[in-house]
């Protein structure tokens, strides 16, 4: 299971950070600013996560090659272009994807330092949504978990509950991980798909 853990937030990171990049690259932001958004709409999350547990050295801090793979792809994205032959609107999955690993670690990590159902599920929520609002707030965007058209933290807050749920249920970690990720990956992507709202403007 820890092997699936590990290569689970590496995934998580990976597409955190294209989101990020491709962003970064629509706003005409040089390699430093690439390397800066990507960096933080993947491991923004988490940071706040270990800073709220007291949970200390930080995640990324133990893992350096978190950081030096966003690196490597911050220089690939910038020298080969590759955020201006992606269209904006393709960062949707990769941010699904993103959402979904994190949301589902950050709240089990949460259950392993002793917290209830309850903060956990808060904290795999703040893991999975931080790091895409702070990249939205400095390239200039309204971030999606405060944007009226997407359904976007509701959905990880479920997700985790689910998992939860699964887990206590089933008695099967792997299982109950796959099946909470796989909810948040899909209900996210079928609320873009189908415009799937949690409130719609009242016209009188």
């Amino acid at each position: 299971m820890p092997d699936i853990i590990y290569l689970l937030e590496m995934i998580g990171v990976v597409a955190f950070a294209i989101s990020g990049m491709i962003i970064a690259q629509r706003k005409n932001m040089d390699p430093v600013g690439v390397f800066t958004i990507g960096f933080i709409t993947a491991l923004g999350g988490g940071t706040l996560r270990d800073l709220m547990m007291d949970n200390h050295p930080l995640y990324w801090i133990k893992h350096q090659e978190q950081p030096i793979l966003i690196l490597g792809m911050a220089l690939v994205f910038s020298y080969a272009g590759l955020g201006q032959r992606i269209r904006e609107s393709r960062i949707v999955f990769p941010d699904a994807i993103g959402l979904g690993i994190f949301s589902i670690l950050g709240a089990q990590l949460a259950l392993d330092l002793g917290h209830s159902w309850f903060v956990a599920s808060l904290l795999g929520v703040m893991t999975g949504t931080f790091g895409g609002a702070l990249r939205d707030t400095l390239c200039n965007e309204v971030p999606y978990i405060f944007r009226k058209d997407h359904i976007y933290a509701s959905i990880s807050f479920v997700g985790c509950w689910l998992y939860f749920l699964c887990q206590w249920l089933l008695a099967n970690e792997t299982l109950a991980l796959a099946i909470g990720l796989l909810f948040i990956v899909i209900v996210r992507m079928a609320a873009v798909r189908f415009d799937i709202r949690l409130q719609r403007d009242s016209h009188y």
